[in-house]
C-alpha cells in the first residue's frame, strides 16, 4: 500500500479518475458542489492554481474522517500573462486556441493533498509548444470535441493534441490535469506520517 489512508479523489473530472486509477491505489470519488474558485487578482500567477487547490480542500475538511485523505487539484493554462480557464463557449474556445496556436504556453495543476492531521500542496508546471493552427483545424476540433471542460479550451489526448502539439517540457499526464507521479511520491510521504505519533492531535 502507498498509504494507510482511505483516498478520496474531490473530483468528476473522468481523466484525472483514470489517471489516478493508473496509480493501483484504490480511491473513491467525492464531489462538492458550487464551491468558490475564486482567486484575489494580485496573486502571482504561478501560485493561482494551488491557492484554488487549498480553497477546495477546506470545503471537504468537515465532513472528513480521521482516516480519509482527500485529493483536491486545479489546473490553469497560462500564455504571457493572460490566465486561459474553461471556455464560455464555442467561440471563447476558437479565441483562445488561436492564442496557443504557434505558441509556447504553461500548463500549471496545483495539488492539495489533505487528512485531519496534515496539508501538503505543490504545482506542477510543463511547457505545452503548438504548432500554427488553421481556422480550419480549429473549428474542427471545437466542433467536435467540445472542450468546454477543458483549461485553455483543448485536451492534449485528444485529435488537437495529436496534429497540433509540437514540442513538450514537464509532465504529459499534468498537461490532462493530474501529476501522478508527483501524487505518488507525496502519498508515500503520508503513509509515513501517519505512523509517526508526533504528527497525530494531541
Amino acid at each position: 500500500m502507498v498509504t494507510p489512508y482511505h483516498i478520496i479523489l474531490a473530483s468528476n473530472s473522468p481523466r484525472r479518475k483514470e489517471l489516478l486509477a493508473g496509480l493501483d491505489v484504490a480511491f473513491e470519488i467525492r464531489v462538492l458542489n458550487d464551491i468558490d474558485e475564486s482567486y484575489p487578482v494580485n496573486l502571482p500567477t504561478q501560485e493561482i492554481a494551488e491557492y484554488i487547490s487549498k480553497k477546495k480542500a477546506e470545503a471537504y475538511r468537515h465532513s472528513m474522517t480521521a482516516d480519509e485523505l482527500v485529493i483536491t487539484a486545479d489546473t490553469i493554462v497560462v500564455l504571457g500573462d493572460e490566465v486561459m480557464g474553461k471556455p464560455r463557449n464555442e467561440a471563447d474556445a476558437c479565441r483562445m486556441l488561436r492564442k496557443l496556436s504557434g505558441q509556447t504556453h504553461q500548463v500549471m495543476t496545483g495539488v492539495t493533498l489533505t487528512t485531519l492531521q496534515r496539508q501538503q500542496s505543490f504545482t506542477v508546471i510543463t511547457d505545452v509548444t503548438f504548432k500554427q493552427l488553421s481556422d480550419e483545424e480549429i473549428q474542427y476540433y471545437v466542433c467536435k470535441y467540445k472542450p468546454m471542460d477543458k483549461a485553455g479550451s483543448y485536451g492534449i489526448q485528444e485529435w488537437i493534441g495529436y496534429i497540433g502539439v509540437t514540442a513538450l517540457n514537464g509532465s504529459y499526464f499534468n498537461v490532462m490535469g493530474l501529476p501522478v507521479q508527483r501524487i505518488y511520491e507525496a502519498l508515500k510521504t503520508f503513509g509515513d506520517a501517519k505512523a509517526c505519533p508526533c504528527d497525530e492531535k494531541p
